[in-house]
């Protein structure tokens, strides 16, 4: 793609940067920003460089937040003995649209993944322990991909927390084996944390 201006072609390659965005989609991008008055694109550019500097991770269950704990850790309405277990924010965002579940949530930061060299320790799962051990829990939701490394994560955190004796469910497979959390539609995702099972008979 030939550009006639350097400054066009770096803020391109920039937007090209992200997932899911090529070429030609970074340049319609960078066109309609140039596009905007002077003030909505430094707004723009602000918004960004706060979220990258101001962000924080809830000091209890991991989950993006404006404060050292979020909103929903603090919620005085949620259940705090339950515990979703999900894989990221996107999962926490997913499940909340649902409007079917009133506990909190526990934020793992990914999956066990040995191909891409992330296992166990790279993951937040001695924090999700440390609750279970310093605070009272009725039951764990685990609430993960119907993945290779979703199951593979499941039966990891199974064999760690079985022992607490609190029981542990996974949310019922109206998901297609192979199928990401946050790209269910809202009733099947509902649907499948309002039937959630007990994870052990899952593995029988």
């Amino acid at each position: 793609m030939n550009f006639s201006s350097k400054l066009l072609e770096d803020a391109v390659n920039e937007f090209a940067k992200l997932p899911g965005v090529g070429q030609k989609t970074a340049l319609r991008l960078v066109l309609h920003l140039l596009n905007r008055e002077k003030e909505e694109v430094e707004h723009f550019g602000s918004s960004v460089i706060r979220l990258r500097n101001e962000i924080k991770h809830c000091s209890i269950c991991h989950n993006i937040s404006d404060q050292e704990i979020c909103e929903i850790c603090t919620a005085p309405k949620r259940d705090k003995e339950v515990i979703c277990v999900v894989e990221d924010t996107r999962d926490v965002m997913a499940v909340e649209n649902t409007s079917q579940y009133f506990g909190v949530y526990h934020v793992l930061g990914g999956l066990i993944s040995p191909m891409d060299g992330i296992g166990p320790s790279d993951l937040f799962i001695d924090s999700l322990v440390q609750r279970v051990t310093t605070t009272p829990v009725k039951e764990i939701i685990l609430a993960l991909s119907a993945t290779m490394e979703g199951d593979t994560t499941l039966f990891y955190l199974y064999k760690k927390l079985k022992d607490f004796q609190i029981p542990i469910t996974t949310i019922a497979r109206g998901i297609a084996f192979g199928g990401e959390l946050e790209y269910a539609d809202e009733i099947t995702l509902g649907r499948s944390i309002v039937t959630r099972v007990p994870y052990e008979s899952s593995i029988r």
